[in-house]
């Protein structure tokens, strides 16, 4: 199973490449502060995803930590799309949408409507979601995310 998964990500990330969400480096607007963690908080981590950075597990949840300084390309999945998720839709459809759990720290989130976002990133986030959704255990976990975002979006409604 393990290289099973080990394969599926390698796709994903060379789907992602080198992309990021602007067509610049977005860490100029915020001074990387998404790179910018600490022992206690860090990016989730999917479905028997490995990393060579170091690993906690928080409330059940498995988070990759850092101190702000990796190879790209060692970096988790999550940390590749971030500020995006590809959301499930109720009818099983991927979508791209701002990750919410990053706007506290992300100004792409938080004036998501007034960011020239790069198309080709957003396109390659939701071909990450497709490939990822053909997998069970990874479907399952976007879902649970998906599901997640739909209580807190219900809790900005009212």
């Amino acid at each position: 199973m393990k290289n099973k998964y080990e394969r599926l990500y390698k796709k994903a990330k060379n789907i992602m490449e080198d992309k990021t969400p602007l067509k610049k480096d977005c860490g100029l607007l915020c001074d990387k502060a998404c790179c910018k963690g600490d022992r206690e908080t860090g990016m989730l981590l999917f479905p028997y995803e490995q990393t060579t950075l170091d690993v906690i597990e928080k409330d059940g949840v498995r988070l990759c930590v850092c101190d702000g300084k990796c190879e790209r390309s060692s970096r988790p999945l999550s940390c590749m799309i971030f500020p995006f998720f590809p959301y499930v839709t109720q009818e099983g459809r991927i979508r791209v949408i701002p990750d919410i759990r990053g706007g506290s720290i992300c100004p792409v989130v938080r004036n998501f409507a007034d960011v020239r976002l790069d198309r080709r990133f957003l396109r390659r986030v939701k071909k990450i979601g497709r490939l990822l959704s053909e997998d069970e255990e990874c479907r399952v976990f976007l879902e649970g995310i998906s599901r997640e975002m739909d209580v807190y979006f219900s809790l900005l409604d009212k």
